[in-house]
């Protein structure tokens, strides 16, 4: 998933043994930034070499994988 800062998206975690399951999973905020680093290196797909860092609308932020986030329609 690329997409532009200031997209909605919808956080879709698939695992619910996934520590970050209970507190993210369905929230829906805002894409504030992208974060680059190295991971696709270790893990061979080069789409994860970017962070997606979700402003919800408590303004609490975290950062997500493309995998995790899912674009809200419009």
């Amino acid at each position: 998933m690329r997409v532009e800062q200031g997209t909605e998206v919808r956080v879709d975690i698939p695992n619910k043994a996934d520590p970050d399951f209970e507190q993210y999973h369905g929230r829906c905020g805002i894409i504030v930034a992208k974060i680059e680093d190295d991971a696709g290196v270790l893990t061979g797909d080069d789409r994860d070499d970017v962070l997606y860092r979700v402003e919800f609308d408590d303004d609490e932020r975290q950062d997500f994988r493309w995998r995790d986030l899912r674009p809200v329609p419009e």
